[in-house]
């Protein structure tokens, strides 16, 4: 176990609580339990830090990863769970991944595309959650298409299906559950990335970094990651290696 340094506390848990964003908008991620409480295998991951640290627990929910790292001027955490983007690790100290989710495309069932390149086609208009990891890498990437934002990855769905754009990006997951529950839509079979979700340190706070970064390999090693993905019901998502 990496060594607990006062340098460490200091980063992570100042003032002996260690405050963790936790984001809704990613239901792979994070979900609502029962009672409304977070839960999933973000809100483990902080659990069993605040544990090993020996410090208070405070979560502080989001409905959009774009909102976490917003909220990051603010000081509103000392820990977050976001996709490693480039544009994010000039203010980010990221772990390596712990988890791999596959960004991909939701259509309608009579639609002519039939993968993602097929969308990258001028007039052709995509749904996005603001400030996502797909929202990011979309906007590099995208030759064409045009990207529609809405304020949320849920409510880039809704976009879609209100202004009757030409496909919703997101994770696969949650995309997959709305095709299974409705046969007017379908969810391309290929992806346009893969999106690496890690553990998330303010820059400068290298003491810190360094503690989440081996915690994370000890807790993908233990077989912690996947026991908390499936207990979630996310047995399906990939643990990074």
């Amino acid at each position: 176990m990496t060594v607990i340094t006062p340098a460490v506390l200091d980063d992570l848990a100042p003032g002996g609580v260690l405050h963790a964003a936790i984001n809704f908008g990613n239901p792979v991620l994070a979900q609502r339990g029962p009672g409304g409480e977070p839960q999933g295998v973000s809100v483990a991951l902080a659990t069993a830090l605040a544990d090993e640290l020996g410090v208070t627990l405070e979560m502080r929910t989001f409905d959009a990863a774009g909102k976490v790292f917003a909220a990051l001027e603010e000081g509103a955490w000392s820990l977050a769970f976001l996709a490693i983007e480039p544009v994010r690790e000039a203010q980010i100290n990221f772990s390596e991944p712990y988890v791999i989710i596959e960004g991909t495309y939701l259509v309608a069932q009579e639609s002519p595309y039939h993968s993602v390149a097929d969308l990258d086609q001028a007039g052709l208009k995509l749904a996005v959650g603001k400030g996502a990891a797909y929202d990011l890498f979309l906007t590099r990437t995208l030759q064409h298409a045009q990207l529609e934002r809405a304020e949320t990855s849920a409510g880039a769905v809704d976009l879609f299906f209100e202004q009757g754009l030409d496909a919703a990006a997101g994770v696969r997951q949650p995309l997959q559950k709305i095709a299974d529950a409705d046969p007017r839509y379908r969810v391309l079979e290929d992806t346009f990335t893969s999106i690496r979700q890690a553990m998330a340190v303010p820059r400068g706070r290298e003491a810190g970094a360094a503690y989440v970064r081996a915690f994370v390999e000890r807790k993908k090693a233990e077989g912690f990651v996947q026991a908390a993905l499936q207990q979630s019901g996310q047995a399906d998502v990939t643990v990074a290696p």
